[in-house]
């Protein structure tokens, strides 16, 4: 059992035009390029602030009951040291496991592994890896 608390790493950020939007926050906020992806989930910019990986996105698939025009925060990604006990944990305190599309073999560029997705309260959509998210700190990097 990991005595580590899990630390949000990712946050997805739903876009129609997410190369423009990821231009914006180069601009403003200095967040450096990572990579683009495109992939039958979603296309898009991955960018980092050198903390956490953010994804500007735009959905090919509804994933969060709001339609594919929603923008705006789309989910979050949770670094944890014990995935599958915190995956128990999360069914066992009424999470569901989210279902999505198989992963293609053009995604492995961005993950090396798959993070598992759930749906929580209020349908809250979020994942959970035991893998830092590209862009993000390992919890020995960041402790430094």
């Amino acid at each position: 059992m990991s005595s580590t608390p899990g630390r949000i790493q990712h946050l997805a950020i739903a876009s129609q035009d997410p190369e423009k939007q990821a231009e914006f926050y180069k601009k403003v906020f200095g967040w450096t390029e990572i990579r683009r992806l495109d992939n039958p989930r979603a296309r898009g910019v991955v960018l980092t602030d050198g903390a956490i990986n953010i994804s500007v996105l735009y959905f090919k698939q509804d994933q969060i009951d709001r339609g594919l025009n929603f923008t705006g925060p789309h989910h979050f990604g949770v670094y944890v040291e014990d995935l599958e006990g915190t995956a128990n944990k999360c069914l066992a305190n009424g999470a569901v496991a989210y279902s999505e599309l198989p992963e293609e073999a053009t995604e492995v560029n961005y993950r090396s592994k798959r993070s598992d997705k759930f749906k929580g309260f209020e349908q809250c959509l979020f994942d959970i890896a035991d893998e830092p998210w590209i862009g993000a700190p390992t919890a020995k990097q960041a402790a430094k």
